[in-house]
């Protein structure tokens, strides 16, 4: 009997050419979209500068500032200082690095004059202009400390002693710990198949609600058929369909970007258990809605809400610390989590369990929930 809705279902899902395009074909252009953008975006910030003292000074920093590697220094001779403000104000440019007259004199003079320059800015660009602005207070500091390689000399210490002297008494060693590269595709291409896993559930929703009118769901009562046989049959498809969509998703990163997979058996048993999850919960919601739309309305909120709190779209460490909490009940989070520790860390099958209790976990509620619910589902059924 089982085996009977299920080769029904499969051959309504094959007819459904749709399902693919929303389930694989745009999860795809969005990969694309995304690794494009983020993963080849240029690594080199300009630094939008207008030289109002031309002094030998202001140009001999300007060109210490060019030859520091990811920064390019730019300016605009065919405006006034006035227009590139006004620019800024405008929100058409975010800085500009003002030399004021005087400041190569400054430079000069010592004798506790500061030489200064003016850092302008469009105050809703902070991320934009914080690499700039740190690079500056680093360029600053180290300024400060060629002067102060100066009085030391002039009060008699020879080089070996001042080089001591301005040795910094911490030093900080990066070590990075993770086992394979790491770039934005390790961010987006297992987020993306995360999130449009759980687009499943619009088919499920809308095949469930096509038999429940056609009359069919209505038949079952006339039949010594049990609720859970009926679910499940209706289950297994969906669950194979979302384990081809892992399966070309993340194959595709594999083979068009290069992304490293780590273990393939931690992989598939993520996989497995999202699909068993995702269908588990798409069943519960079947038995709950009432129509199609509302079946939609309340995928829309599954699937972005989840995207966001489980850290699908950015890294989870990014959003405060109360977000983080909710967000590790999602199952999209634990799902993104044990992908990127495979991918990323090198996790075993070993490190991946409370990943698997957690998914497998949801899926068995989604079903047990939806049982208890089938009852009032085939009551409100067309008959056929």
């Amino acid at each position: 009997m089982i085996s009977t809705i299920i080769r029904k279902e499969l051959k309504v899902l094959l007819k459904e050419k749709g399902t693919f395009f929303w389930l694989i074909g745009l999860p795809i252009m969005f990969i694309v979209l995304f690794s494009s953008i983020f993963n080849n975006a240029k690594d080199t910030f300009t630094i939008q500068y207008y030289d109002a003292d031309q002094s030998q000074q202001s140009q001999q920093m300007i060109a210490q500032l060019s030859e520091i590697k990811g920064f390019e220094m730019k300016t605009d001779t065919t405006l006034s200082l006035d227009d590139q403000l006004d620019k800024i104000k405008s929100g058409k440019m975010t800085s500009l690095l003002v030399f004021p007259k005087g400041f190569g004199e400054n430079m000069q003079a010592g004798g506790g004059r500061q030489a200064a320059f003016d850092l302008y800015r469009d105050s809703t660009a902070d991320t934009a202009v914080a690499p700039i602005r740190a690079l500056l207070d680093s360029f600053a500091g180290k300024s400060g400390e060629v002067k102060l390689q100066g009085v030391l000399k002039s009060v008699g210490m020879n080089d070996t002693q001042v080089k001591e002297a301005m040795q910094p008494p911490i030093v900080i060693n990066e070590v990075k710990e993770n086992a394979a590269q790491v770039s934005a595709l390790t961010q987006y291409i297992p987020g993306y198949t995360v999130m449009f896993v759980f687009f499943i559930i619009i088919t499920m929703v809308r095949n469930f609600i096509k038999d429940r009118e056609s009359g069919m769901v209505a038949r079952l009562r006339s039949t010594p058929m049990k609720p859970v046989t009926y679910l499940i049959g209706m289950w297994v498809p969906n669950i194979i369909v979302v384990l081809v969509q892992c399966t070309v998703l993340l194959g595709f990163g594999k083979l068009v970007y290069g992304v490293e997979l780590g273990d393939i058996a931690s992989i598939a048993a993520v996989v497995l258990c999202l699909a068993i999850c995702a269908t588990g919960i798409g069943l519960m919601l079947t038995m709950l809605v009432k129509s199609e739309n509302q079946g939609l309305g309340f995928t829309q909120i599954l699937t972005m809400g989840g995207a966001v709190l489980g850290g699908l779209w950015f890294p989870y460490d990014f959003m405060p610390d109360f977000m983080q909490i909710i967000g590790k009940i999602t199952p999209q989070y634990w799902a993104q989590h044990s992908f990127q520790d495979i991918m990323v860390r090198g996790a075993q099958l070993t490190d991946i369990l409370p990943t698997i209790a957690v998914l497998i976990g949801y899926g068995l509620l989604g079903l047990a929930i939806a049982s208890l619910r089938f009852k009032k589902f085939i009551q409100t059924a067309t008959q056929g």
